[in-house]
């Protein structure tokens, strides 16, 4: 009995290693679509594991990236970012994924795909470069908040051009020419829910044909996180144009949102509710989600602009201008995002993984920010960590705030 049991044993283990040998041999292709809360801020993570990493629009990868108009000097590429982040992931749990990112400062869906860009940001050319596997899409940062709350914000262009980017990758076979009321049903239902003008919703687009385009493509959508500088405590910034560096003003912000909550709310609102269209998307990460979690367990801080905010012991999943992830919240994105489409659980990395070494961060932060995004994927069962792990986890979970938040913000990243 004993040998029956290490012979099935032995034959299990032997299954186990030709699966993993042959998921090893298939390569699988990622496209992220998005902005700076895609491609990071600012370093350690807008450069992060970049050479593993397509930038699309870096000249030093056969780019697209030609003119200066509309960039940033402190956002050099090639940008590796939290695209960057993800890949490490998948190459530490010996997964085979070739990841290729694009992405413009501010850019939104809608401007993805019309390429209303400067010349030499051709970034729909991007989209259509070649057949993808997976791609994932992220909206301008208020984008997809309810349309006329920000002046960016228009939950129709969102539903309307995340889907058509969809339609695009799947199956734009042809070259086709539309206008926004046909999506909404008439140039007045179209400007009530985008804000736009009748004539603009009237006005004709016209797309190419997508030569590569894939019906088998998984199209992910990015949920974002909830911006403290948008909420009733919030004042204003401004950012150097040489340096990027940003100083707190004293002006009160727009006070848009009475805390991160709300605005939490009003993203997952839009982001799942267009997820239920599983002709065009296999899912959401639910990065916005991730965040607030954190925020609710008391491992992350709430409010950025509190008197003890510097000194609260908690981790800081904001850069200082309270718009953009710091260097905990764009890992936390790429745990989230990870999870999301590869479905490993993110716990599985474990205490010494090395995306968070190399950015900084220390074993204990590491794994309560992979619980986190664990957590909020809703694994039944977590990963058992190393060994060497417990002992760290045991003292982390009692001391997660020990170090100081002026310390995190210090190594802090990733306009949206």
């Amino acid at each position: 009995m004993v040998r029956l049991r290490l012979m099935a044993l032995a034959a299990g283990a032997t299954a186990v290693a030709f699966g993993m040998a042959a998921q090893a041999e298939a390569t699988t292709s990622i496209l992220f679509v998005g902005n700076s809360f895609t491609f990071g801020r600012v370093d350690p993570v807008m450069s992060y594991n970049a050479s593993n990493v397509h930038d699309l629009t870096a000249p030093s990868n056969g780019g697209t990236f030609s003119n200066l108009t509309g960039s940033n000097p402190y956002e050099p590429h090639p940008w590796g970012g939290v695209a960057g982040i993800f890949k490490m992931f998948t190459t530490e749990l010996g997964m085979d994924y070739d990841v290729s990112i694009s992405a413009r400062n501010g850019a939104s869906l809608r401007g993805q795909l019309l390429n209303s860009n400067p010349a030499g940001w051709d970034l729909r050319g991007n989209i259509a470069s070649q057949k993808w596997d997976n791609v994932v899409l992220q909206e301008l940062s208020d984008g997809a908040l309810p349309t006329g709350k920000t002046a960016n914000s228009s939950l129709g262009y969102f539903k309307e051009y995340a889907s058509k980017i969809a339609d695009f990758v799947h199956n734009a076979t042809t070259a086709t020419t539309f206008r926004d009321s046909d999506f909404f049903g008439s140039a007045s239902k179209c400007a009530a829910a985008t804000g736009a003008s009748t004539t603009s919703c009237n006005t004709i687009r016209a797309l190419p044909a997508n030569a590569n385009a894939n019906p088998d493509s998984k199209v992910y959508l990015y949920q974002t996180w909830a911006r403290p500088d948008l909420v009733t405590r919030a004042v204003t910034s401004t950012t150097d144009p040489d340096t990027g560096a940003v100083t707190r003003t004293t002006i009160p912000g727009p006070g848009i949102y009475a805390d991160v909550q709300g605005m939490t709310d009003d993203l997952h609102s839009a982001y799942f509710g267009l997820a239920t269209d599983t002709s065009r998307f296999a899912g959401v990460a639910p990065v916005g989600d991730a965040f607030q979690r954190a925020v609710s367990q008391g491992l992350a801080t709430s409010d950025p602009y509190a008197s003890d905010a510097a000194t609260d012991g908690k981790i800081d999943l904001w850069w200082d201008d309270n718009v953009h992830a710091s260097t905990y919240g764009s890992y936390l994105s790429a745990l989230t995002l990870f999870g999301t489409v590869t479905g490993a659980d993110p716990l599985s990395l474990g205490g010494n993984e090395r995306a968070a070494a190399d950015l900084g961060i220390n074993s204990t932060d590491a794994i309560t920010l992979q619980r986190v995004a664990s957590q909020q994927l809703g694994f039944a069962a977590a990963a058992v960590p190393e060994p060497a792990t417990w002992s760290m986890m045991l003292v982390g979970f009692g001391m997660v705030g020990a170090a100081s938040r002026h310390r995190r913000r210090s190594t802090s990243t990733t306009s949206a």
